[in-house]
């Protein structure tokens, strides 16, 4: 694609969210041009993959187990291609810090002593549209120093003593839409939305600043996923004059499927692949999707669903092997638990949880983990620095909700009872259900969305209706369509 070749016009691009000061600067007219190329090149091709994820999950309710493809062994057996080299910045990845992309996080992330910040425009981000134009307005402003501003009494600032850590941004996955800025009549895709704008400002600045345009992909579930995600990067390298093979991305791993494809999902990506990491509560998640008319596959609660059951552990050892064979990065999961500052006993359960949980993974082989919160840097630092001393070889979000309601969802379906003998039917379901809301408004400011939450709940829990991801069962509450506005 070029932009010879490709409409580039302005005509029925309608943008819906309300304007403000973020807006205004970040969807100027040549970026919103930019968007609507890659909305018009690639939004048919994904419509038909997320085609294919409903026939794959129909295929799997008829008996059908996901597998490693036939068509694409000769990938498999091959052994001699290998991934991109690191880029500037990607060599070491030891413990990489997540969060949202408000400023007090982008901030504090940055002054922490970490090797990476995954800004995350997805789980951890609920997509207003405040939140997802302001986060690109944060991110613009910290890649150029001028993101420092005071809160109240507080001031937050940029470190300078140090280099700040090289910053990865998380996009939406392929199956969630942007409702609030439509081509052609049509929304845009969410993970369009959130690449394009990010790397259309900028990726000339960080490739100046001795690094480049690097993302994190989620929930990709096939290597045909992955090659639309190179065709966006090619496209979008040639539509500003860099050189293709510039933009880095990592992938999670985190659906049954994409497990299968790992070696094809590097391929695809090659030129522009920084590693796989493994996405623990998604990937149990996905699973529960995936087999959730299949009674053999109850799960217990999500608890005892350690890293050292089978299928979990089978996965990680395969993300490694491949990522290594591959010689790329092979990245750990998320230190859910934060610091609990009002609860000494608890804070230092906590802080041993998680340094029990980074020893895991550093023996187990992985090139870097993930943090949620600052605090936890140094406990992650400390196990990685001390087991891998140099670069190797070369918090509660939307995933751990997926993973409760799914769970709540199978229980039901499939007569499951408890420990105790208490056959989890509708009634219980809706009993606890009520129980539990009623509990949490008691002890909840007035104007709280319990009741409202109960509500897209209760069909799901009881086994009646199920909606692929609850991030876009919820979307159309935090969606604020207003009339178009022009640029």
């Amino acid at each position: 694609m070029s932009q010879s070749t490709t409409p580039s016009t302005l005509d029925s691009v309608s943008i819906l969210g309300a304007g403000n000061d973020a807006s205004r600067r970040i969807l100027t007219k040549d970026a919103v041009k930019f968007l609507a190329v890659l909305h018009r090149s690639f939004e048919p091709t994904r419509r038909r993959l997320l085609k294919l994820r409903e026939e794959r999950q129909a295929e799997t309710d008829k008996g059908r187990l996901p597998d490693f493809l036939p068509e694409t062994k000769h990938i498999r057996d091959d052994k001699n291609w290998k991934g991109a080299a690191p880029a500037p910045g990607l060599v070491d990845r030891r413990v990489e810090i997540t969060g949202p992309t408000d400023r007090k996080m982008v901030v504090n992330a940055l002054n922490s002593d970490v090797w990476a910040y995954m800004a995350d425009f997805e789980d951890s981000n609920g997509p207003t549209w405040d939140n997802m134009i302001y986060g690109q307005a944060n991110l613009y402003d910290a890649i150029r120093r001028q993101v420092d501003f005071r809160l109240g009494e507080k001031e937050y600032k940029l470190r300078t003593d140090r280099a700040l850590p090289t910053l990865i941004a998380r996009t939406r996955g392929w199956h969630l839409d942007e409702k609030h800025l439509t081509v052609d009549g049509e929304p845009i895709s969410g993970a369009l939305f959130d690449f394009g704008l990010y790397f259309f400002h900028n990726a000339e600045e960080l490739i100046s600043r001795g690094a480049g345009p690097y993302f994190y992909l989620p929930k990709m579930e096939s290597h045909l996923e992955a090659r639309l995600w190179n065709d966006v990067f090619n496209a979008a390298q040639d539509y500003v004059g860099i050189p293709r093979g510039t933009i880095r991305a990592t992938v999670l791993i985190e659906t049954i499927s994409a497990v299968f494809e790992m070696d094809e999902i590097i391929y695809e990506l090659r030129d522009h692949s920084s590693g796989l990491n493994c996405g623990r509560w998604d990937y149990i998640f996905t699973f529960l999707k995936r087999f959730r008319n299949r009674p053999g596959f109850v799960l217990p609660d999500r608890a005892d669903v350690a890293m050292t059951v089978p299928f979990m552990d089978a996965y990680v050892k395969l993300l490694i092997s491949t990522c290594h064979g591959r010689g790329v990065h092979a990245m750990g999961g998320m230190a859910a638990l934060i610091p609990r500052r009002d609860d000494p006993a608890a804070n230092a359960e906590a802080m041993d949880s998680v340094r029990a949980d980074k020893l895991r993974e550093v023996l187990a082989g992985y090139d870097g983990t993930w943090v949620a919160h600052p605090a936890l840097a140094s406990v992650a630092s400390g196990v990685f620095n001390e087991h891998m001393p140099t670069a190797n070889q070369i918090f509660e979000d939307a995933a751990t909700a997926e993973v409760s309601r799914t769970q709540l969802w199978q229980w039901v379906r499939h007569g499951v009872s408890t420990a105790e003998g208490t056959r989890l039917d509708k009634t219980t379901m809706l009993s606890i259900l009520d129980d539990v809301k009623s509990e949490l408004i008691r002890a909840s400011p007035p104007n709280n969305k319990y009741e409202l939450a109960a509500k897209y709940l209760r069909p799901q829990v009881t086994g009646e209706e199920y909606a692929d991801f609850v991030t876009t069962l919820l979307y159309d509450e935090i969606t604020s369509v207003g009339p178009s506005w022009k640029l």
